[in-house]
């Protein structure tokens, strides 16, 4: 299963502890790392069983899954700009009049305000997500949509992809295979979006990549290899170093 498919699958207990459990192995659901079982890890001088590393890994590599998650794009998360630093403030462990004072607004009531709307926003999620997974068992015509990747910009139409969309684009614009090369870029958004999402199997989790080795890489897709990593990282697939000396996936 892709990076963004378990991102998107996990409980809600999974994704507020960052990782998922499987057979043989634990996996960081906010970058796809994972550790074995049975395995000690060695971390600063320190043995650590797999569960406690992967836990570690986290703290280290994403700060925390509050902090991993309050950065998603806000079409994701549903917040706007303003509830967006108050939840940050609030993490923090900062009081009703120490937010007052560091946003700059109203009163302590204000902030005690906004405290209500979000636990009515809370109220409203918890619903909402009851009646999605009821929904589930009788829904039988709802189509299977492409999983958004975490660090997706510009969410908007151009993501509502259904799974045999992207099999009949893939088909399209890689006749011999998706492991080959691109017949040609396509002209709309979503094609495009579908395109790139296959092009970043390509690359691997956790590694650093010179430009050089990038430019091979997309040249062997497409001849125009920077017009495929323009797209990339203008679609929140790629990150890069401000001088172009380093790509890596963006997690």
């Amino acid at each position: 299963m892709r990076d963004a498919e378990m991102f998107w699958s996990a409980s809600q207990d999974e994704l507020k502890q960052g990782y998922i459990e499987g057979e043989n192995q634990y996996v960081c659901l906010l970058c796809g790392n994972a550790v074995e079982k049975g395995i000690v890890y060695p971390k600063d001088g320190i043995l650590y069983e797999a569960k406690r590393y992967m836990r570690i890994h986290i703290e280290h590599a994403h700060s925390s899954v509050f902090e991993y998650l309050i950065d998603l794009d806000k079409k994701l998360t549903g917040l706007t700009d303003h509830q967006n630093r108050l939840l940050r403030l609030f993490y923090q462990g900062k009081n009703d009049a120490e937010v007052q004072e560091e946003m700059g607004i109203g009163s302590p009531s204000t902030i005690r305000n906004h405290r209500f709307v979000l636990k009515e926003k809370e109220r409203q999620a918890k619903l909402f997500l009851a009646l999605m997974e009821l929904l589930k068992d009788k829904d039988e015509h709802a189509p299977a949509f492409i999983p958004l990747h975490q660090k997706a910009r510009m969410v908007d139409d151009r993501y509502n992809v259904t799974e045999d969309e992207k099999v009949t684009v893939l088909k399209k614009y890689f006749p011999k295979g998706s492991q080959d090369s691109l017949k040609s870029f396509p002209p709309k958004e979503k094609q495009r979006l579908i395109i790139l999402q296959e092009i970043m199997n390509r690359f691997e989790n956790e590694r650093k990549y010179e430009e050089k080795e990038i430019n091979q890489i997309l040249g062997a897709v497409y001849h125009d290899h920077v017009l495929l990593r323009r797209y990339l990282i203008e679609y929140g697939f790629l990150d890069r170093k401000p001088d172009g000396s380093q790509y890596w996936l963006k997690k």
